[in-house]
C-alpha cells in the first residue's frame, strides 16, 4: 500500500504554487498581504480543490474576510490557469476558497483551558487557606 494518495500529493503541490502566486501575482491592492494558504483539499475525481486561507491579524473582523475571499474567488481563473502550467495534470480542479477557522478555534480553547487552570488554581489555594 502506498503511503501518499495521489490526491494528498496534488493538494501538496497546489498548496505550494497557490501559496507563492497569492504572495506574489496576485495584483489586486484590496487582498491583505497576510493571507495564508492553510491547507488544501482535493477531491477523489481532481474535479475540485477546496483551498483553505486564514488571515493573519483578522481574524475578528468578518467583512474583511469576506472580503477577500471575493478577491481571491474572483481570481481562481486567472490562478487556476497559471496552476495549470506549473502542475502537469490531464484536468486541474475548480478552486474553491474557504475561510480556515482552526487558528480562531485554537485561540479560543486555548482562553478556555487557561481560565480553567487559574480558577483550579484559586480553588486549592482557597482550600490550603
Amino acid at each position: 500500500m502506498r503511503e501518499f494518495k495521489r490526491t494528498d500529493r496534488v493538494a501538496d503541490q497546489i498548496q505550494r504554487e497557490l501559496a507563492q502566486m497569492i504572495q506574489q501575482e496576485i495584483k489586486d491592492p484590496r487582498l491583505d498581504a497576510l493571507v495564508t494558504v492553510s491547507g488544501v483539499k482535493v477531491s477523489k475525481d481532481l474535479g475540485y480543490a477546496d483551498v483553505y486561507v486564514t488571515i493573519l491579524g483578522k481574524e475578528d473582523k468578518p467583512q474583511i474576510i469576506a472580503d477577500n475571499l471575493h478577491i481571491l474567488q474572483h481570481a481562481a481563473g486567472f490562478m487556476r490557469s497559471q496552476l495549470g502550467q506549473r502542475i502537469k495534470l490531464r484536468v486541474m480542479p475548480q478552486l474553491r476558497f474557504h475561510y480556515d477557522e482552526t487558528l480562531v478555534r485554537g485561540r479560543h480553547l486555548s482562553s478556555l483551558i487557561d481560565q480553567a487552570v487559574q480558577a483550579d488554581q484559586s480553588r486549592q489555594q482557597d482550600d490550603q487557606a
